[in-house]
């Protein structure tokens, strides 16, 4: 078992499967390294797609799972009744909050608006000193080739810093992103100076 700095990771993903089989054999496999390095997963509560496939892989592994869901989604029978936890909140915005709250750090697998959403909130978040956790992303099969094309853009374009681009922490596999995330050190953040990206 390997020894990482981290009791629980939250986990962003999509509530479908994709259409490619990498990405569900993509997030199996990062439930299983979870649960093996002794790592908490922290997650939206659903047992639908990747959300599902995860958090089932780390509970079949013998890993600790707790899920946020908003009461609506639990109320469209898509929470997962399986977990070791399940905290039922009253929005999505409680949700995301309480998920960054309880993680050391974050990783998101490939996922849609949702997945993307929150991936940058707690990105933004990052940048403007609300935390100083790693943030990562598992580029599956290329997904977010893209995504990182428009990060390029951004800091190329003038409309961010490339110090805040390089917040986030990108791979192609699961032991080289927990060594990176092991290995993060935040820099430093001056609201006043730093974050006029967000101004």
């Amino acid at each position: 078992m390997a020894t990482l700095p981290f009791k629980r990771i939250c986990v962003f993903c999509g509530s479908r499967h994709g259409a490619r089989p990498d990405y569900a054999a993509a997030a199996e496999a990062l439930g299983r390294t979870l649960a093996a390095d002794g790592i908490e997963l922290v997650y939206g509560g659903g047992n639908v797609g990747l959300m599902g496939v995860v958090a089932d892989a780390c509970l079949a592994a013998g890993g600790s799972v707790t899920g946020v869901i908003p009461q609506a989604l639990k109320d469209w029978e898509v929470a997962h009744e399986g977990l070791t936890r399940l905290e039922v909140v009253d929005s999505m915005h409680t949700r995301k909050a309480r998920m960054a709250e309880l993680a050391d750090g974050f990783i998101a697998l490939p996922g849609g608006l949702g997945t993307f959403e929150e991936l940058f909130e707690i990105l933004t978040w990052a940048q403007l000193g609300f935390h100083r956790k790693p943030v990562a992303l598992l580029d599956v099969a290329g997904y977010y080739a893209p995504m990182r094309q428009m990060m390029a853009a951004g800091v190329s374009e003038g409309f961010m810093k490339p110090q805040n681009a390089e917040r986030l922490l990108i791979e192609a596999s699961i032991p080289a992103l927990l060594r990176a995330m092991a290995a993060y050190v935040a820099p430093h953040t001056d609201a006043r100076i730093d974050n006029t990206d967000q101004l």
